[in-house]
């Protein structure tokens, strides 16, 4: 099977250009491909895995990925998928932000030998010259065909408008993609499915200038089954930065996904063979919780590494009580096997409460008092101005916060003060 159909069975395509030449073109050479990642924030999150993970099956299958950092085009602003111009930031923060990126990208993409590039865009971007950028690049773009453009028409519509730098935004992105074909031979571009107007301009640009076929892929937008962008939360971001978002939240992520999304994102988000995520869609109930534990270890294990994973399934048995991984679900994982119970020392305490009057009626700093994890409300306060107070993982931001029907999980709520203090509310 070839890396397409791969990528098409685990639902990453959403969109290609020139199947049929496509296919014959990965079929008949070591292909170079690239994704362009904006240098924003100096960590990527969920919402970038679909891209990195399509990365890491091109290079699975022998061909070479391109992590392209937009140090230049970071300076202006990628208007796809904003209602609003984004903030401009300096070469300094782009610098910083790039290094991050590259540790991260690193996790998944072997870097070593030649077999992936990382490069930025900045190398060639700013260097150009604007009269000779419009006479032999500015040329061959049409006003009437850009402004087609979901990612222009969405700015247009809205009341910011779309400014002229980023107008630009299509002309530079499509300057890469020549570029990359040009000088490191990369004939495919992916990326989101707001980049396929980008996409697009950039084969018709290297069909112009170098005469030669190049090709396109976009993914979906992922979203879960209850409809939210993958990758938020009501307490933001799910980064991949482990000083951000510790291996033990990630991990945790994973397990409390939707029951309808375990096989999907199993498809997605590891490395498991389609034929044992196929009888995953078949389970429910205690053996789909199951292979949530499995979905949460690879997917850890793939960002963070296999000890992170281990210490992560650890922790969640002494927070959560024995986690039971049998032999015969997804054997091709590396979890490890059997029970996986609480250090005795390790056992979370709990208190038992009356449910009667506590959801919309309990603040949840008077929940961390009369457990003990805080000596007094003052002291609550400061553990939820300090952002180490946490209710079932996700983070206290308000101190007047109530407890709210979504804060219980399975009738319980578990609360966390800092990295290590745990206690359970069962509601009788």
């Amino acid at each position: 099977m070839n890396v397409l159909s791969v990528l098409r069975e685990r639902g990453f395509i959403d969109a290609v250009t020139h199947t049929r030449e496509l296919e014959t073109y990965l079929d008949n050479n070591r292909a170079t491909c690239y994704i362009g990642f904006d240098p924003t924030a100096s960590s990527l999150h969920v919402g970038s895995l679909v891209c990195i993970m399509a990365l890491a099956h091109m290079q699975r299958a022998g061909h070479r990925p391109i992590g392209l950092v937009g140090g230049g085009t970071g300076l202006i602003g990628d208007p796809s998928g904003k209602t609003e111009m984004r903030q401009i930031i300096t070469r300094e923060q782009v610098d910083e932000n790039k290094a991050g990126i590259q540790a991260q990208l690193s996790r998944f993409i072997d870097f070593d030998n030649g077999r992936a590039l990382m490069l930025d865009n900045a190398q060639w971007l700013t260097k150009l010259a604007y009269i000779p950028f419009l006479r032999d690049i500015g040329r061959h773009f049409s006003i009437n065909r850009m402004i087609k453009a979901e990612s222009y028409k969405a700015r247009m519509e809205s009341e910011e408008g779309l400014t002229f730098i980023e107008f630009n935004y299509m002309l530079l992105q499509a300057y890469d993609f020549m570029e990359l074909a040009k000088n490191h031979d990369c004939f495919l571009q992916m990326g989101g499915s707001d980049q396929w107007g980008n996409i697009v301009a950039g084969i018709d640009l290297i069909h112009r200038t170098l005469g030669k076929q190049a090709f396109g892929i976009t993914f979906p937008l992922i979203t879960t089954a209850s409809g939210i962008k993958m990758g938020k939360t009501h307490k933001g971001a799910v980064w991949l930065d482990p000083e951000r978002f510790s291996p033990y939240e990630y991990f945790q992520f994973w397990v409390n996904c939707d029951d309808a999304d375990v096989g999907r994102f199993l498809a997605l988000f590891t490395f498991l063979p389609m034929p044992e995520i196929e009888q995953v869609k078949h389970l429910s109930g205690a053996s789909l919780n199951k292979a949530k534990t499995i979905l949460a270890y690879e997917a850890t294990k793939i960002a963070h590494g296999e000890d992170a994973a281990h210490n992560a399934l650890k922790a969640a048995a002494s927070v959560f009580g024995r986690i039971d991984v049998p032999n015969d679900l997804l054997p091709g994982a590396t979890i490890p096997r059997g029970v996986h119970s609480p250090a005795s020392d390790e056992s979370v305490p709990a208190t038992h409460l009356a449910r009667n009057g506590f959801v919309d009626k309990a603040l949840v700093v008077d929940l961390f008092t009369q457990t003990g994890l805080c000596a007094s409300k003052s002291d609550a306060r400061r553990l939820v101005k300090q952002g180490g107070a946490y209710i079932n993982g996700n983070r206290v931001s308000v101190f007047d916060q109530m407890v709210s029907a979504n804060d219980l999980d399975q009738g319980e709520i578990l609360l966390r003060a800092g990295k290590k203090k745990f206690h359970k509310i069962i509601l009788d």
